[in-house]
């Protein structure tokens, strides 16, 4: 579905937790109308924050125990780690400027 890497339980701690960078985790479902159409935007977001920013995706239907771990109730949900805690989330199809702000708060924060 996606150009961007996939995550999930058996890699979700090294590729997310143990990051050096912010890591977005967009959460999804292959059966989300919503997350389809997010898609395409995040994929433009990675591209702007690219050695800034890992971003990588997690099927919820693959993945539901890191779904309920980190609370995700809806999706698609973007979540922003940093140095292994989330920072933020998103809930919901958003545009591309509500995602790019997210992360620059997260970027410009000490």
């Amino acid at each position: 579905m996606s150009a961007l890497p996939d995550v999930g339980t058996a890699t979700f701690k090294h590729e997310v937790l143990e990051s050096s960078q912010p890591v977005l985790v967009d959460f999804w479902a292959p059966w989300c109308g919503p997350c389809k159409m997010l898609s395409p935007i995040v994929e433009k977001v990675a591209g702007q924050y690219a050695g800034r920013v890992k971003m990588l995706k997690l099927n919820t239907d693959e993945n539901p125990s890191l779904a309920g771990e980190y609370q995700v109730s809806g999706i698609p949900s973007l979540i922003l780690y940093k140095n292994g805690q989330v920072v933020d989330r998103i809930v919901g199809y958003v545009p591309e400027n509500a995602i790019s702000s997210m992360i620059e708060k997260h970027l410009t924060a000490a």
